[in-house]
């Protein structure tokens, strides 16, 4: 099951296993429960402090966790391969006694939990958002013996996924009722279940002294601005909802110069890892409420909590574009998705349609292909915008078919689930509906600026900042990067940059201006 590479590099992993574990396998005479045994039985024999044993579990094919003697409370249902196979080594490695990263303030917050809270994640193993939930509760399951965490394999549990009309992943539920869809860090998973936890962390927040650099955005060009101010001696926080930020949601990028091929969520730890080594603040799972200046510049957030600082550089990104056409909210997570390499699982065999005809509608269509029964691919204009290799590849494809000069009207539905749309062929105007049973939508990017709008910042009609070639904005001491912004190209290596340039051009101003009662000069070098 595993390949000579791969157990080479788990055997060394595993060597950092302290206390002996146990895992339980619960398997039928399947090829899948097969499957699972088979892998169960690789991993114990790297490792002596590794047992295994056979039992029965609510889920068949399913394994359990544990420290040897303890009842197991972190469990997988299905075959933690793809990108759960990191989630799976994980478990291993802290059941083991290995100590995770997290902040251990956190990890001291988790422990002190009070309550019973059981957690089931619904996954695809294609789904690069999906580890990022199921690590997080399956440490909170580690350090809290009243919390479980299983994550379940839509795939293979299809009579499950049915019954809770799951259509999107990753959907968690807690005690049988639905708690979250999509990505959750950590820190919001905890703030959810801990009473007092987002009141406490703001209070906490609003007393930390001013920053000289406070950088909004955990993506690339919020990344590149961290490091760069950093590297300038002078006090340097990073705020964001979720580290990598869109990043986090691309699987194959082949244009980073001097890397041929990396992953999102690879790309994204890399970041997070280079800005941890030179002492930023990083401070997540927040998300920005206002924007203010007097003699400093605040920042407020969604929890109440204000951060001041003495420049600041907004790297907000932007998130997918909405159809904003009846039916679409109604639908959300039940036919109509944003991410075809998370949600195209849930639609095997099936038809869908991808709304968008860009590099970014094209290639969910080719990889859907490979999915789905069939793909209609829908473009507003009179032809294809995205590359002519994607276009060739798609055409080439017996099971997608192109629309063009279509305008989506209408998101179709029977009240639970999507079953069409409605569209406006745009040279006739006649209006026509196609069958589907999901919809995926790639029609470009929105700016994450709306919490700006009071703030007197100038922004073009589309909602992106205003700035020039030194990253300023129309408001002395804000400097902006990255794909909020008026810069014409939303690549990464490009908002690398400009997050660069942000953070030269922040700190060139705090050099040349006043922004306190003191001299600038007096910077906070060595806080």
């Amino acid at each position: 099951m595993l390949d000579a590479n791969v157990k080479k590099q788990l055997d060394t992993y595993l060597q950092n296993i302290v206390t002996p574990i146990e895992i339980s396998v619960s398997a039928d005479s399947s090829a899948k429960s097969a499957e699972l045994s088979s892998l169960a039985s690789e991993i114990a024999e790297l490792s002596d402090k590794i047992a295994l044993n056979h039992t029965e579990r609510k889920r068949t094919p399913s394994m359990a966790i544990a420290p040897v003697g303890e009842t197991p409370r972190v469990s997988f249902a299905g075959i933690p391969m793809g990108h759960e196979f990191t989630s799976l080594v994980l478990a291993l490695l802290q059941a083991g006694g290995h100590p995770s990263k997290a902040d251990p303030a956190l990890q001291e917050q988790i422990r002190n939990i009070q309550g019973e809270f059981h957690f089931e994640t619904y996954i695809s193993l294609s789904c690069q958002n999906c580890p990022d939930v199921v690590q997080a509760l399956n440490l909170m399951a580690k350090l809290n013996p009243n919390i479980t965490h299983e994550m379940i394999d839509g795939a293979l549990f299809q009579d499950e996924v049915e019954q809770r009309q799951i259509m999107a992943v990753p959907a968690v539920y807690l005690n049988g009722e639905h708690f979250g869809q999509g990505r959750m860090s950590l820190e919001e998973i905890v703030a959810k279940i801990d009473t007092g936890a987002e009141q406490r962390k703001a209070a906490e927040l609003s007393e930390r002294a001013p920053y000289d650099v406070l950088v909004l955005g955990g993506g690339p060009a919020g990344a590149a601005a961290a490091i760069y101010a950093a590297r300038k001696g002078i006090r340097t926080a990073l705020v964001a909802e979720r580290f990598g930020g869109q990043v986090m949601d691309t699987v194959g990028i082949e244009n980073f110069i001097s890397v041929p091929y990396t992953e999102g969520p690879k790309l994204a730890a890399s970041l997070e890892q280079h800005v941890k080594e030179y002492g930023v603040d990083i401070i997540t799972g927040q998300r920005a409420a206002q924007l203010k200046r007097d003699k400093l510049i605040e920042l407020e957030l969604a929890t109440g909590a204000t951060l001041a600082s003495k420049s600041v550089i907004l790297a907000t990104g932007a998130r997918w574009r909405e159809l904003g056409v009846p039916g679409e909210a109604e639908y959300r997570t039940k036919g109509v998705a944003y991410c075809p390499h998370c949600d195209g699982p849930f639609f095997k065999g099936k038809h869908v349609a991808v709304i968008g005809g860009g590099n970014s509608g094209i290639e969910a269509a080719i990889d859907l292909a490979g999915i789905v029964k069939h793909v209609t691919v829908l473009e507003f204009a009179d032809t294809l915008r995205a590359d002519e290799v994607l276009v060739r590849k798609a055409r080439s494809m017996a099971n997608i078919d192109i629309i063009t000069n279509a305008q989506t009207t209408e998101v179709l539905g029977d009240g639970s689930k999507v079953n069409g749309l409605r569209y406006t062929d745009r040279v006739s105007g006649e209006s026509r509906q196609l069958g589907l049973a999901g919809i995926f939508v790639q029609i470009g990017l929105v700016p994450n600026t709306e919490f700006l709008k009071d703030s007197g910042l100038e922004m073009n009609r589309m909602g992106e900042i205003v700035i020039d070639s030194r990253g300023a904005t129309s408001i002395p001491g804000v400097f902006a990067a990255g794909d909020a912004t008026t810069a014409p190209y939303k690549q990464i290596v490009i908002s690398m940059g400009a997050g660069a340039t942000a953070a030269l051009g922040a700190f060139d101003h705090l050099i040349r201006s006043s922004v306190t009662d003191e001299p600038v000069e007096a910077l906070s070098m060595a806080s």
